[in-house]
């Protein structure tokens, strides 16, 4: 069955994937582009623009667009629920005071961890960048948004910083009349596209007028608001967090031990809420993380599903392409400005990281070993120079 590979897919990706939301579209490109060859680079390419400007955890809404085009509706719930739930179930007993976090046990293992995602996220980087940058104003594009991303970091700066490449690229690219279809067919009609995308505005609208109703119907409200208007995802979504749980539901304290735990575990920050849920003392624990769960991922799951159809359509025609041209250079120098900060900048702490990092990197593209077996390995190397 299609959606149970999607699942065992996104399983193994979401115990691996440890480094926050740029890391993983490095470790997604690996298994789905190369190693699987679900997608082309240009098509993964697509994927990854759109949810840049999309609100939601971005790495999981590009999860969740693979499973869909993999495998329809089922393939999009068996992506989602691979990769979210290693982490989901790790913050569940985390809130319930079943593991640790942190310790100096795990500290040189986390650090591995982090010398691993430099190396998956520049092997991310060099394959784009051979297949996306192709001329010299892609070049140009690509390492401008990289400049400026450094100097000016922030999800504000992201979207602009996109949206003036798309239009360089509206301008002054020129891409073949037909070019190679970068996506499969989107089983969602632009109907149901549309439908989605309301609902998520309805949601936005109806939920705080339920909220009074339960404490249920708050934690949801206040998740749900968290997932639809963050842009950026990852540690984005904090303060937003913070306003909905703090201090109603959990103690400042406790929401900084949650934070500190969501960054030692694989999988999708966003997360953070199933610990929060679990938390809370107004409703029980299970119920709490569930609701809390389903409430922060949905808003990026209707937007994803909802936007595709519409992306689909308009990239397929010559000026749209253009402009994707340039929109995708520009994510090149995304993925470039974030593999120096935070990936490199929080995992290469010394020569001796460094070290590990290339030694990573050439067992990726030389020896062309699984990004799975490079974590694992620089986990064990951490913990053991410990």
């Amino acid at each position: 069955m299609p959606a149970l590979e999607v699942f065992w897919v996104f399983l193994r990706l979401g115990l691996t994937s440890f480094g926050g939301p740029v890391a993983h579209l490095g470790y997604y490109r690996a298994e789905l582009v190369v190693r699987r060859r679900w997608f082309t680079e240009a098509g993964y390419a697509d994927l990854v623009a759109l949810a840049q400007f999309l609100p939601g955890p971005a790495s999981s809404q590009v999860g969740m667009a693979s499973g869909l085009l993999r495998a329809g509706w089922p393939g999009l719930l068996a992506a989602w629920v691979g990769f979210t739930l290693p982490s989901a179930a790790l913050m569940f007993l985390a809130a319930l005071g079943l593991s640790r976090w942190g310790g100096a046990e795990t500290a040189g293992a986390l650090a591995g961890l982090k010398v691993a995602a430099v190396a998956v996220v520049a092997q991310a980087v060099a394959g784009l960048w051979g297949s996306l940058v192709t001329d010299r104003l892609r070049a140009a594009l690509a390492l401008g948004v990289a400049a400026a991303l450094l100097l000016l970091p922030g999800a504000g700066a992201q979207v602009a910083a996109l949206l003036a490449c798309a239009l360089i690229g509206w301008r002054f690219l020129r891409v073949n009349a037909m070019p190679e279809r970068g996506l499969p067919a989107v089983p969602v009609s632009r109907r149901v596209g549309a439908a989605l995308l309301l609902s998520c505005g309805a949601g936005l609208l109806l939920l705080p007028l339920l909220a009074p109703l339960g404490a249920g119907w708050t934690l949801l409200d206040a998740t749900f608001r968290a997932g639809a208007l963050v842009f950026g995802g990852g540690h984005v979504v904090l303060p937003l967090l913070e306003t909905g749980f703090v201090p109603d539901f959990v103690s400042h304290e406790t929401f900084v031990a949650g934070y500190g735990a969501a960054n030692a575990v694989p999988g999708p920050l966003f997360t953070f809420a199933t610990f929060l849920g679990a938390a809370q003392t107004v409703a029980s624990p299970l119920l709490g993380a569930l609701i809390s769960t389903l409430g922060i991922f949905l808003p990026g799951a209707l937007l994803m599903a909802g936007a595709l159809p519409f992306w689909s359509a308009l990239s397929a025609r010559p000026a749209a392409r253009s402009a994707l041209a340039g929109l995708n250079a520009g994510v090149v120098g995304l993925l470039l400005a974030a593999l120096y900060n935070p990936v490199f900048t929080s995992g290469v702490r010394g020569p001796g990281d460094l070290a590990l990092a290339l030694l990573a990197y050439a067992a990726l593209s030389a020896g062309r070993l699984p990004a799975w077996a490079v974590v694992l390995g620089c986990a064990a190397v951490g913990w053991l120079a410990l």
